[in-house]
């Protein structure tokens, strides 16, 4: 709970600075995060299931991890008027975080899981290229 509450934390700093550089990228950001997050939480609320927590202390605790996405934003919201380029520096290191763990963690993982299985694999590359179409025809949308 300790590593989503801190996920939380820096996604709200994310989306708060993406806001804060342009509403059309914080729009875009929001739509990304939301993406990822969903099924991320779902699989945290199984997690909690079978950790022995009931339905509705699972559901309190996801909760509350996912109110550190408002601490963050805030936080960001405030500092940037404190600290001279922060927003500059922390979407370039957003950027990275994320591109560093799809292909460092998550691309071999689905690679192993996939290697014999020319069909999963297909769909594995369908989606990827339907996320990549998704984000440009949001920022073609927003630009104009």
């Amino acid at each position: 709970m300790l590593g989503d509450a801190s996920h939380n934390f820096i996604d709200g700093m994310i989306i708060a600075a993406s806001f804060l550089i342009s509403f059309p990228l914080g729009v875009i950001t929001t739509i990304a995060v939301i993406a990822h997050e969903i099924p991320q939480e779902i699989g945290d609320f199984g997690i909690l299931i079978y950790s022995g927590f009931s339905k509705i202390k699972a559901l309190f605790f996801n909760f509350l991890t996912a109110l550190t996405a408002i601490l963050g934003a805030l936080l960001t919201f405030f500092a940037a008027d404190l600290v001279k380029g922060f927003t500059a520096y922390l979407i370039p290191f957003a950027a990275g975080a994320f591109i560093y763990m799809a292909t460092v963690d998550l691309m071999p993982e689905i690679h192993k899981r996939n290697v014999h299985k020319a069909k999963q694999s297909l769909w594995q590359v369908i989606l990827l290229f339907s996320g990549i179409i998704i984000i440009y025809v949001l920022d073609l949308i927003f630009k104009h």
